[in-house]
């Protein structure tokens, strides 16, 4: 899609439906959202909708930035705990590893 040939109006409604889908467990979403809509809402000169485009984008990136630190803490404790967690480190894994490393 090309949002060059979007209205305003249109973009901030679909910044506005990104920034909702990220709450379905889809950071990869606000990712995007705020990639996406970056220069229309800090590069652009002023238009009515840039402020409501401008916040979403800001809560879209920390939400991805959030998201991204609870995965990398959650694997990171996992890969260092699972063999002293013993059973319970077996049964919460996808694939059951066989001893340790």
């Amino acid at each position: 899609m090309d949002l060059s040939k979007v209205n305003n109006e249109e973009k901030l409604k679909l910044c506005r439906w990104y920034f909702k889908a990220g709450f379905f467990c889809l950071p990869f979403v606000w990712l995007i959202n705020s990639i996406w809509f970056f220069k229309y809402a800090f590069l652009r000169p002023e238009y009515d909708e840039q402020k409501s485009i401008r916040k979403l984008v800001i809560w879209s990136a920390i939400g991805a930035l959030v998201w991204a630190i609870a995965v990398a803490s959650w694997v990171t404790t996992y890969q260092t705990h699972r063999v002293a967690w013993g059973e319970f480190g077996d049964w919460i894994s996808v694939v059951t590893p066989t001893g340790s490393a």
